[in-house]
């Protein structure tokens, strides 16, 4: 058969068939549109909606990519949001190009480790079957199961799209019950357990960031069927955040638009998270992607990190005063008061300090709290802000130090800290300057003379040391070079990094 006018009645199905796999497999056909319009002479002989039903199965897993296995049976939300329905083939339709809705979803996740495992399984190449196998088959089951698509990229990252906010959280967290054999979901119609060789795989931690769930996130959809598009580098951006402040745990970054859609999908009837109370939505601030600023959430799974919900509200003081750029004192006071808290709700610990302070050679919950209350004082009460900033600095070094201490609560200490730093700069050169004008009035008599006295001797001390540094009678200069190089070897050891740490 080699045009559709020499279709007859007597024809087997077999025949129709291959005359259209030759039309689709040379990409002579790439839609369903293109292929209703070259069996229309026959569309209501009995034999033809069989066929082109084979037909569109074919030319949808040419063309159709990272969504070539989605169907109405299996993702009835997901085909209702991507695929435009054809009226006489409602199975069949086209898959829409340029997306621009509310209710998609996409979630990219990462394997902790992966790097490592496949250098300790060089001369075990059966257990990186293993993982790619689970990988490329596993996770498709799960996602299928919580109503998505996924897709591996590069190794160990995968791709995963859905058409609710819940769908892709439940897809997310089933994944890490998988990876982690862990049970955080719990759901017996999405069995996570693993099973045959995988049982003998390692435990990997995951990070995911999900975004979507507005129409300002458009998802492009190209020619070969694979996703582009703000929507996609964003969800990156965000596991790349989950993955700074979670290097070695499991840890999901969401959108706020994310959260605020979950929790209106399940205002009515809650889903086995919310019925379980499994999760807690952690505000974490905005990140800044390409001059975008993202409003951002934690999504908080471990039952152990569930103390974060006590310092929550101060958190959100915070992140309000950051925002309004209350820098004269408010930010100032709402650290303090969320460092107090996080000290209090957080597990007890015991740190020895590099170089103390007030005299304290060890630092618990309660000392830490003390830190924090003098650091207000400082601040707000002497307006000694040097000293001040000192504490800020002093605290940094003591909450690096504690191993459960919440990271993201650490990036915005060091983060103030280096402003309030900054700040202290300008203003030592604006008081310094007037120290200058008003020393006579500030030291009084035999002090007045020791300020001028050390004043100029600093200055003749600074220049005689330079001409020193300088003189051809340090013979051994080149000497003590060497020597401290020698000596600072490993610290001078330099590599450009790339990747997860």
């Amino acid at each position: 058969m080699k045009d559709i006018s020499e279709f007859n009645s007597g024809m087997t199905e077999h025949e129709f068939f291959s005359f259209l796999y030759d039309k689709i497999v040379s990409k002579e056909i790439t839609t369903f549109s293109k292929l209703k319009e070259l069996v229309a002479p026959v569309l209501k002989d009995k034999l033809t909606p069989v066929v082109v039903m084979r037909a569109f199965q074919l030319l949808k897993r040419l063309n159709w990519g990272f969504f070539s296995a989605i169907s109405p049976n299996t993702h009835k939300k997901l085909w209702k949001e991507m695929v435009i329905e054809d009226r006489d083939f409602p199975e069949a339709g086209e898959l829409k190009k340029t997306l621009q809705i509310s209710n998609l979803y996409v979630a990219m996740c990462d394997i902790h480790g992966y790097t490592k495992f496949c250098m300790e399984s060089r001369k075990n190449l059966s257990m990186m079957h293993t993982l790619d196998w689970a990988i490329e088959n596993e996770i498709k089951r799960i996602s299928t199961a919580c109503g998505a698509i996924s897709q591996r990229e590069r190794g160990d990252e995968m791709v995963i799209v859905a058409a609710s906010a819940t769908d892709a959280l439940m897809c997310a967290l089933c994944i890490i019950d998988y990876f982690g054999k862990t049970d955080i979901v719990g759901d017996p119609e999405i069995p996570t357990k693993r099973a045959g060789n995988a049982e003998a795989l390692p435990v990997f931690k995951i990070t995911a960031g999900i975004t979507g769930g507005n129409t300002q996130s458009p998802l492009i959809i190209t020619e070969r069927g694979n996703l582009a598009g703000f929507l996609l580098n964003s969800g990156a951006r965000l596991q790349t955040r989950a993955n700074e402040l979670s290097p070695k745990d499991s840890r999901i970054m969401i959108a706020k638009q994310v959260m605020m859609n979950y929790e209106k999908e399940n205002e009515k009837n809650k889903c086995i998270l919310g019925q379980k109370d499994a999760i807690y939505f952690f505000d974490t601030g905005h990140i800044e992607f390409k001059g975008v600023m993202i409003p951002t959430c934690e999504v908080v799974f471990d039952k152990n990190e569930r103390y974060k919900e006590k310092f929550a509200e101060e958190m959100t003081k915070l992140l309000g005063s950051i925002r309004d750029n209350l820098w004269e004192q408010r930010i100032f006071q709402d650290l303090m008061e969320l460092l107090t808290k996080v000290a209090l709700a957080m597990p007890k610990f015991n740190v020895t300090p590099a170089r103390p302070l007030h005299g304290m050679q060890t630092v618990v919950n309660e000392s830490y709290v003390q830190l924090c209350r003098s650091a207000y004082k400082a601040y707000c009460v002497d307006e000694d802000y040097h000293t001040a900033v000192e504490f800020l600095r002093y605290l940094i070094d003591i909450s690096e130090q504690i191993p459960s201490f919440d990271r993201l609560v650490l990036d915005y200490l060091k983060g103030i800290a280096d402003r309030y730093k900054f700040l202290l700069g300008a203003f030592e050169v604006q008081i310094d300057k007037e120290i200058e004008d008003k020393a006579n009035h500030i030291f009084q008599g035999n002090y007045f003379k020791a300020w001028q006295a050390a004043k100029n001797g600093a200055q003749v001390y600074e220049k005689l040391r330079a001409m020193g540094r300088k003189s051809k009678d340090l013979s051994k200069k080149k000497n003590i070079w060497l020597n401290m190089l020698a000596q600072n070897k490993g610290q001078m050891e330099f590599t450009l990094y790339s990747g997860k740490k």
